[in-house]
């Protein structure tokens, strides 16, 4: 809950900044000055919404899963992991590397 807290007011933080930024750039081209610095107080702003958004998304995260070949084993029996029926391969090329080559060619190829 906390976590989803966090993320929504670094949501509006960023909001809020953004719009303060689109504020004060609006203001120095109305005076004349489309150059300038953005105020300390909208950069400082951003990057609590940065800190911010980062601890809510660390903090809503569910627990990491374990990876392992034993973890995966503990939640599946040895007859499904050794079971290899999609390996079988009942196609082989026998019979046409040792049967007549005129039987497997086309006539076009054939001269």
């Amino acid at each position: 809950m906390l976590g989803a807290i966090l993320l929504c007011l670094a949501t509006v933080a960023v909001l809020h900044a953004a719009f303060s930024t689109y504020e004060h750039l609006s203001h120095l081209k109305a005076m004349g000055r489309p150059e300038g610095a953005l105020p300390t107080d909208i950069i400082f702003e951003a990057l609590l919404a940065l800190v911010l958004g980062t601890i809510g998304a660390s903090i809503n995260t569910p627990n990491l899963k374990e990876i392992t070949w034993a973890a995966e084993m503990r939640k599946r029996s040895i007859d499904e992991m050794d079971s290899r029926l999609g390996f079988a391969s009942f196609v082989n090329r026998g019979t046409n590397l040792f049967s007549d080559p005129a039987v497997h060619h086309p006539k076009h190829l054939q001269q």
